[in-house]
C-alpha cells in the first residue's frame, strides 16, 4: 500500500487551519546556491502562503564568513515580528553547520536543532513518523523500528527519540519492542526483523521489498536522483512487478506499506515545520492531534 503523504500532510494543515494564525513571519535563510534547497524551500512557502503566513526567504551569500552568517541569524533573533528561523540544510561545504545551527534562538528554532529547541517543539522527522503511524492507526510499542542511516537530521534525532523513557508509569525504555541502529555499510538484511522500517541514507534503491518481512511498513526520508528523477532509499519496483515473482512471495509483498518519492514524507515534512511555527507562536502551548 503506498501511503499517501500528501493526504497526511492536508489533514494537517486544514487542523492549522482552524486555529488562530500566529502573526509573526517565519525566516528561512539560504545560503550559497542549491536548485534542491530552492526546490524546497517553494513547497515551504507555498503552504505559508496557504496559512497566511509571512515567508521571509533570505538569501546569503556563500562567499560571507561564519561569523557574519551568525550575526545575520542573530539579528532575527532580536527581531519581535520574526517567531521562527530556518536554517536551510545542506551549507555550501566551506561551513560547519554545528558553529552556525547553536546561534538560532531556541525560541524560534523551527527545526528543532538546537538543543534549547528539542525541548520546546519535536524534531521535524519524529513528528513525521509519529504522523504517519497515526495515519495507519499503527502502535509500535511492542513492534521492532529499523533506523537506516544515522545523520543529523534524520537518523540521529529518531534513534534518540526512539531509545528515550516512554512516559508509561513503569517508565520503560524505548518506545518500541527493540530498536535496529544500521547505516548504509550495515548489513542490510537485518531489516528483515523489523516491523517499522524508517530510512535517511539517500541512496536510492538501498532498501527492496524481497529484503522486508510481511506487513513492514517503509518511512522513506532518502531521495537522490536517478537518470534526472527523484528516487527514494526505498525501491518499489518488485511491489510493481510481484505478479512475476512465484505465488505467495508475491502475495507477501504486496502487503507492504510505504511512503512514495515523492509525494510521501516530504509534504509532511513541509506541514510539521507549521505546526512547529504554530507552537512556538501560541499561548497556551498547542497540542495536536497527531
Amino acid at each position: 500500500m503506498i501511503i499517501d503523504g500528501r493526504k497526511i500532510a492536508e489533514n494537517i494543515i486544514s487542523e492549522l487551519k482552524a486555529l488562530k494564525k500566529p502573526e509573526k513571519s517565519l525566516a528561512a535563510i539560504l545560503v550559497g546556491e542549491n536548485a534542491q534547497s530552492e526546490s524546497f524551500l517553494k513547497q515551504k512557502a507555498k503552504i505559508a502562503n496557504q496559512l497566511g503566513i509571512d515567508f521571509r526567504l533570505i538569501r546569503l551569500s556563500g562567499e560571507m564568513s561564519e561569523l557574519e552568517i551568525i550575526k545575520e541569524i542573530e539579528k532575527l533573533n532580536l527581531d519581535n515580528s520574526v517567531g521562527g528561523i530556518i536554517l536551510q540544510l545542506p551549507l555550501p561545504e566551506k561551513f560547519k553547520k554545528e558553529n552556525i545551527i547553536p546561534s538560532i534562538s531556541s525560541l524560534k528554532d523551527i527545526d528543532a536543532l538546537t538543543e534549547g529547541g528539542k525541548k520546546l517543539v519535536s524534531s521535524l522527522v519524529v513528528g513525521v513518523v509519529n504522523d504517519v503511524l497515526a495515519y495507519l492507526n499503527m502502535d509500535i510499542k511492542n513492534q521492532v523500528v529499523a533506523v537506516v542511516g544515522r545523520g543529523f537530521l534524520i537518523g540521529a534525532p529518531l534513534l534518540e527519540y526512539f531509545s528515550a523513557i516512554d512516559g508509561s508509569p513503569e517508565g520503560r525504555k524505548g518506545k518500541c519492542l527493540k530498536i535496529i541502529a544500521l547505516n548504509s555499510k550495515s548489513d542490510i538484511d537485518l531489516i528483515k526483523e523489523a516491523d517499522v522500517v524508517i530510512s535517511g541514507t539517500g541512496k536510492p534503491g538501498l532498501i527492496k521489498p524481497e529484503l522486508l518481512k510481511n506487513n513492514a511498513v517503509v518511512i522513506d526520508f532518502g531521495y537522490g536522483l536517478v537518470d534526472g528523477k527523484l528516487k527514494g532509499d526505498f525501491y518499489p519496483g518488485s511491489l510493481i512487478t510481484s505478479a512475476c515473482l512465484p505465488v505467495g512471495r508475491a502475495s507477501s509483498l504486496n502487503t507492504i506499506s510505504y511512503t512514495p518519492t515523492p509525494g510521501g514524507t516530504g509534504p509532511v515534512l513541509v506541514a510539521e515545520i507549521y505546526k512547529n511555527f504554530y507552537k512556538l507562536n501560541s499561548a497556551p502551548p498547542l497540542s495536536f492531534r497527531t
